[in-house]
């Protein structure tokens, strides 16, 4: 670790001091705090947190003025750098068609700071096509995720397409699109390896983060299934050069995988390809080195690859089983009821003399049709661990429960009929020991729990944002289910450490078929507010009509008006971190809790962003004490101390400064 003197200052930020509880204004200048500095010591946190019976939220679409955005996805990043988070939603692959009556499927999303959008998409060149052929339309590409890759200190875009049918070179593929810091938006190198030209690519999830600390910001990328193919495509991950051009380093820094074949034993040892649907990068072992995590749906394992070496020495080794995140401990089949109407019609077959009978000679019937007189039951490979595990989509990195370590949030898709085997959405909490391993104390433990009408359910918690709504320091939870009947937005308030209750609809989020979702202070009013997209699939007959007309993009404003106070900061990496901080460690201390966050790079399901902008909640705390680990080859640390509820630009190296909004 090394400690770097603030320019402005002269002084090395060395020793960390207790935050005061004090009555200092809060629009007071931040101060440094050196080895000498003294504070009045508090160590209760107080707050006001959020009580059931209060609304939090309400429904402000129409304020923002983005009614006719259609969207299924959402990331956030300043296209324009002036401090005022912007939107980039999806409602699909595309094309775009920017004529009047034409059917969009991409909007990015200028925030003016007024509490209004701007639809800046076609003019940003953000959706550009290279071939002639598609010069009518916008390029198609749904899953995206943000840095900088060519080090000028704004946000460029990966815009990652599907490559089907890889013979086609006229065809657009995937682009790494620069930005020239106002929001307009240029190919990178036509030679790029990571436009993959000429090579198979189903890219489902991709995540940026620098793995070996060379002040460039890498891409990590999950891959799903090739049509008609019997295994998933090889992950990749590809180094940037600081300049927007990448290598791909995945074979030789030990992130091959395996194609499927007859033998399960890769499989069930997570050695075999991910069936990709969610990238995720964070570091989980608090050495400054980030592992990457790929969400595999198919209820294929989860990877999970640990970072190993040093700073430009790093390589990777697969903990997906060992770690407890390739699938959970749940692994009794025999409560899977399409296995108990397939041993029902085979009772001589391996293991169904253990089997329980279906609960009825009627649902039998029905999902033997359902599934094409197979029911959803392989008995051959059903009963593997490979394939006991869950639907993974979006994993999101948080420290849940304030103890200085990244947990894990999945996304999962569940359907009664499979069992208790089926992995559902839900934390699993960190270890923290140096091989990183996970323990999942379950749903029923910690509160997250909900009822379901009738004896059939489909969970499809795909997405969810982990956030502070009440400022009280402690993160919530919204699981965004969505893609079948009867499926919503779920609000968990967490009242202590892995203990949650749920938010009543009437006082949080209503809404049906919820898909993306970030959480995001839009008007920078202090407190976080809340985007989500809606999915319309599997709406038509037989499904019961519980969507919306439209995928209509939808914002909910946060009401907390000042309960608790917060404290805001954008980092700006130099000394050897890349410009954004992406991956930067942020630890803010106030009267005996600390909370942490970790600079996003994108993750999940087709790409969700959060803001760069990391927000802590400080409850009755008018100060607090933040300490930095800069994602560089020398973890280099800094600690200092600010006054409460502003916005604050933290350049690598210098002292503070309360950021003005353009």
């Amino acid at each position: 670790m090394t400690i770097r003197p603030f320019a402005s200052l002269g002084l090395i930020v060395a020793t960390i001091v207790t935050a005061a509880c004090s009555d200092r204004p809060p629009d007071a200048a931040p101060k440094a705090v050196d080895g000498g500095a003294s504070a009045s010591v508090c160590s209760v946190f107080l707050s006001n947190p959020w009580k059931p019976g209060e609304k939090i939220f309400r429904d402000a679409t129409a304020d923002w003025g983005i009614e006719g955005v259609l969207a299924i996805r959402v990331s956030v990043l300043d296209v324009d750098g002036d401090g005022w988070p912007d939107l980039l939603v999806r409602n699909g692959g595309g094309p775009d068609d920017f004529a009047p009556a034409g059917q969009r499927a991409r909007w990015l999303l200028r925030n003016t700071g007024k509490h209004r959008f701007e639809d800046i998409t076609e003019r940003s060149g953000i959706t550009a096509v290279r071939s002639a052929v598609n010069a009518t339309a916008g390029r198609s590409a749904e899953l995206v995720a943000s840095a900088d890759v060519d080090g000028d200190g704004d946000v460029d875009v990966f815009m990652a397409k599907a490559n089907t049918t890889p013979a086609d070179k006229t065809q657009e593929t995937s682009e790494v699109m620069l930005n020239d810091g106002k929001g307009r938006f240029s190919f990178g190198p036509p030679d790029g390896v990571i436009r993959g030209v000429g090579q198979p690519a189903v890219p489902v999830g991709a995540t940026f983060s620098d793995v070996n600390r060379d002040g460039h910001v890498d891409v990590f990328i999950s891959h799903n299934m090739m049509p008609n193919a019997s295994s998933p495509l090889q992950d990749r991950l590809y180094l940037g050069d600081g300049k927007g051009g990448f290598v791909d380093r995945t074979m030789d820094l030990g992130l091959r995988t395996l194609s499927w074949g007859n033998n399960v034993q890769p499989l069930n040892e997570g050695r075999g390809h991910s069936w990709g649907w969610g990238a995720t990068s964070c570091d989980l072992n608090n050495d400054n080195l980030p592992e990457l995590l790929s969400a595999s749906y198919g209820r294929a394992p989860n990877h999970l690859w640990q970072a190993t070496g040093v700073p430009g020495a790093v390589a990777f080794v697969n903990r997906s089983v060992a770690s407890g995140y390739a699938y959970d401990h749940r692994a009794d089949w025999t409560d899977n009821v399409n296995a108990q109407c397939r041993c029902k019609d085979n009772p001589t077959d391996e293991d169904c003399g253990k089997v329980p009978p279906p609960p009825s000679a009627e649902l039998c019937a029905s999902l033997k049709q359902a599934f094409g007189g197979n029911y959803r039951w392989n008995h051959a490979g059903d009963r593997q661990p490979w394939r006991l595990g869950g639907n993974s989509a979006t994993t999101t990195c948080a420290d849940i429960d304030n103890d200085g370590f990244m947990d894990l949030f999945t996304g999962e898709i569940v359907h009664s009929d499979v069992g208790s085997s089926s992995d559902p959405a839900e934390v699993l909490f960190n270890t923290r020991e140096d091989m990183v391993r996970f323990e999942r104390p379950g749903n029923e433990a910690m509160g997250l729990t909900r009822t379901h009408e009738g004896s059939y359910f489909d969970n499809g918690d795909m997405n969810n944002a982990v956030f502070d709504f009440d400022g009280d320091g402690w993160l919530d939870v919204y699981i965004s289910s969505s893609d079948y009947p009867g499926t919503r937005g779920f609000l968990y308030h967490q009242k202590s450490a892995r203990v949650f209750e749920a938010v009543p609809i009437a006082d949080g989020i209503d809404h049906l078929r919820s898909a993306g979702a970030i959480a995001v202070d839009l008007d920078r009013d202090g407190d976080l507010d809340l985007v989500v997209g809606h999915s319309r699939f599997r709406c038509g007959p037989p499904y019961k009509g519980d969507c919306y007309p439209t995928t209509q993009l939808r914002v909910f404003e946060n009401l907390s008006n000042g309960r608790n106070h917060h404290v805001a900061l954008r980092l700006e990496g130099t000394f050897g971190s890349n410009r954004l901080a992406i991956g930067a460690k942020v630890s803010v201390k106030a009267c005996g809790l600390t909370q942490t966050r970790q600079i996003d790079g994108g993750h999940g399901h087709q790409g969700a962003q959060e803001d760069l902008v990391a927000h802590f909640g400080l409850g009755a705390q008018k100060e607090a004490e933040v300490t930095i680990v800069w994602p560089d080859d020398v973890s280099t640390t800094e600690t200092f101390t600010v006054a409460a509820d502003a916005l604050y630009h933290v350049k690598q190296g210098e002292a503070p400064a309360v950021l003005k909004l353009r």
